[in-house]
């Protein structure tokens, strides 16, 4: 089913469109859009757990899964998230291009009982392509918190489609679901989707067409009609992929003998209009709100979403979310160094004991072995509180009202909105959200949204930077006061990069990446109470885990190249010694020491090393070292001539310099360019330097 005979797909098309399979089995596409609780539906069918994010855009890949039932095997794909089928991001081609290509036998679209007429439209759309069609109306347990009552059956008559209303998330209604599924694919029922009517001249105008598509390989010609005079091009694109008889240069060659002068963007509107002005005729008619339950969200968007109040509160989750993740994360990071330095000692015996030569100790224990262990002990308790933190919000609602309040920023930049919430993905991994860029529609925003991605720093930043400011703001004699005032200086640093990634937004825009800022719609989902056990699940299966996992492979190996830098000798000075020395003369420049660059050059495979390896090299033992406490290390800095000058700068430098190197081959991977690999490398370096020789030019003049 779709928009071509399946008989005729080429193997091109079978391996990107059609789902492996087992004989008997039945294919199950699951659509719609973001928020409306579809991955849940899909767990819950496929007993498979999957990341169900808050935010438009979220799952960025198809996601399968297999169940069972009355005897009969179902393949569940779950597609990402999208408005509509004629949406350019590339995360929505995903979805489109599998319904309108794929070998489904049926198609689940599924909608937010809380508010369903803004779902409609996909439906709509999805009923014009294919009769095999199941709508799920989900989150029937939030809209009952809200008094949202739905006329099943009316809905069900008005679209002609089966409807099975459910709460994924409690097993509500997902039996009745399965029994659609099984009616719809075996064909035991016979679905007659009430397709909406448009306006007498694009009606006529898709009537005209419709004889000059015989002879093609279309199963669907009046949704090809309408795309021939409400679209570009583009929807047509993966027919030339895929060698179909029907293709780009047919769709003109029709579309120019159609006689009539069309504006797509016009029509488009238009039947846009139409589906809106039918969907809210829908609700009213088969759907009661308690107002007052709905007035109370719109009552806290006022707040949370405000111009005065908007950012502030936002700036003070952050803080606090900083804070815990820096009281929290002292004592198990404590407790687990303690842990994994003490087996270092164990396999130092174990060497011994086979009588292993020094050296080869040396690069597997005290490099590889030890770097391992600290980025572990370093990155693993702040990683446990703060994604949990951070996907509480994400679930609650909020992260969709951080990128509006960002929104008019990004707009005065000219970059795309969306790329706050990419930005937002970069407080964890700045690999994550260069991968979330996806959701960018515009290839020149979605390379901007790239570039400047790493000016918000990631997890393997936050203990330079939670360390330095530790030992260097918190001298106070009131411990509230020192646990407070790191996270207060953190939080600025995370303002000042999200100034440096407008500001380089801007000029991007206005020179390597000129273009005018696409608009875009951002849905504010309904505020849900988080479900902390699958929070705590997801965040540190998904998340802390997979990062911690990318970090280790790059760091272990970098470990051991450290080890032998710092062990051999030329003269009388390490190999690290004679690069620091090198270093000395532009590192003073900028603020810091050539020990300090040195460290950051060192730390390229992962962040989290740039402390250790700057501490190996003030102390010259040749081996990762750790500071047994902030006294101790602010003793190192200090001896080390470190100023307020070199703490700030060293911030400053952690958090606008190069990515690392997972990054940069993930900007690569997304890219597919050297040069813009390149760029992303360049630039913030550039940036770093510029911003540390302000503050020290600065701090020369005034001191």
């Amino acid at each position: 089913m779709g928009l071509t005979l399946q008989s005729t797909t080429t193997d091109a098309m079978k391996d990107v469109f059609n789902i492996e399979r087992k004989d008997g089995q039945f294919v199950i596409a699951l659509a719609g859009n973001p928020n409306t609780g579809k991955s849940t539906v899909f767990n819950y069918l496929t007993k498979l757990h999957q990341h169900t994010g808050n935010w438009p855009g979220k799952t960025v890949v198809n996601a399968r899964g297999e169940f069972e039932f009355n005897g009969n095997e179902y393949v569940v794909v779950d597609l990402p998230g999208t408005y509509s089928l004629l949406s350019s991001s590339i995360d929505e081609e995903v979805a489109r291009d599998f319904i309108c290509y794929g070998n489904y036998d049926a198609v689940v679209v599924v909608t937010d009982a809380t508010c369903i007429e803004r779902n409609l439209n996909l439906v709509f759309q999805i009923m014009e392509l294919t009769d095999k069609v199941i709508t799920c109306v989900n989150l029937i347990d939030e809209a009952k918190k809200k008094n949202i009552i739905i006329d099943k059956e009316g809905l069900e008559e008005e679209l002609g489609v089966p409807i099975a209303l459910t709460a994924a998330r409690e097993g509500i209604g997902m039996e009745e679901l399965k029994k659609l599924i099984e009616k719809v694919s075996l064909n035991k029922i016979k679905v007659n989707p009430k397709i909406i009517k448009y306006d007498e001249d694009i009606e006529d105008m898709a009537n005209t067409i419709y004889p000059k598509l015989e002879g093609y390989n279309i199963l669907n010609k009046r949704w090809v009609s309408l795309r021939l005079i409400d679209s570009n091009y583009e929807v047509f694109k993966k027919l030339d992929d895929l060698g179909e008889d029907f293709n780009t240069e047919v769709a003109k060659k029709i579309k120019e003998n159609i006689g009539k002068n069309i504006d797509n963007n016009y029509i488009r509107e238009r039947i846009l209009e139409l589906n809106y002005e039918k969907a809210k005729t829908l609700k009213d008619k088969y759907i009661t709100e308690d107002k007052k339950k709905l007035n109370r969200d719109s009552k806290i968007d006022d707040i949370v979403t405000s111009r005065i109040w908007g950012i502030p509160l936002m700036l003070l989750l952050l803080g606090m979310i900083f804070w815990i993740t820096i009281e929290g994360a002292n004592y198990p990071s404590e407790l687990l160094a303690n842990v994994l330095f003490g087996f270092q000692d164990v396999l130092t015996k174990w060497f011994n004991a086979i009588g292993a030569p020094s050296w080869l100790h040396g690069v597997l224990v005290l490099g590889l072995y030890r770097t391992l262990a600290w980025v572990v002990a370093v990155m693993l308790p702040p990683m446990a509180i703060f994604f949990p933190l951070f996907t509480l919000l994400e679930d609650l609602g909020y992260l969709p009202r951080v990128a509006f309040n960002l929104d008019h920023l990004f707009k005065k930049a000219c970059a795309h909105g969306k790329q706050c919430l990419s930005m937002c993905m970069g407080f964890g991994c700045n690999a994550a959200g260069i991968v979330g860029c996806r959701i960018i529609e515009s290839p020149r925003e979605r390379l901007i949204a790239i570039v400047t991605n790493n000016f918000v720093p990631c997890n393997g930043r936050f203990p330079t930077l939670i360390a330095i400011s530790t030992v260097f703001f918190a001298t106070t004699s009131s411990s509230a006061a020192n646990s407070i005032l790191p996270a207060i200086s953190i939080s600025i640093m995370v303002v000042i990069g999200i100034a440096i990634t407008l500001l380089v937004s801007y000029i991007l825009s206005k020179t390597l990446l000129k273009g005018v800022p696409s608009t875009f719609t951002l849905e504010l989902p309904p505020y849900r109470i988080p479900q902390i056990g699958r929070v705590i699940y997801t965040s540190i299966i998904d998340r802390t885990l997979f990062v911690l996992k990318r970090a280790a492979v790059v760091a272990a190996p970098a470990g051991a190249v450290t080890w032998i830098l710092a062990n051999i000798y030329i003269g009388d000075a390490s190999i690290i010694a004679h690069i620091a020395t090198f270093l000395q003369p532009l590192a003073s420049a900028i603020g810091l020491d050539g020990f300090i660059l040195m460290a950051f050059i060192v730390g390229l495979p992962a962040n989290e090393i740039v402390l250790p390896v700057l501490l190996m090299g003030y102390l010259a033992t040749g081996t990762l070292t750790d500071f047994s406490s902030i006294e101790s290390l602010r003793t190192i800095l200090v001896e080390n001539n470190w100023t307020m000058l070199t703490a700030l700068n060293t911030m400053l430098f952690s958090l606008l310099h190069w990515p690392c190197s997972t990054t940069l081959w993930t900007i690569k991977r997304e890219t597919g360019s050297r040069k813009w690999t390149a760029v992303a490398f360049i630039l913030p370096t550039i940036v770093a330097f510029i911003v540390c020789f302000i503050t020290t030019t600065i701090y020369n003049i005034v001191i």
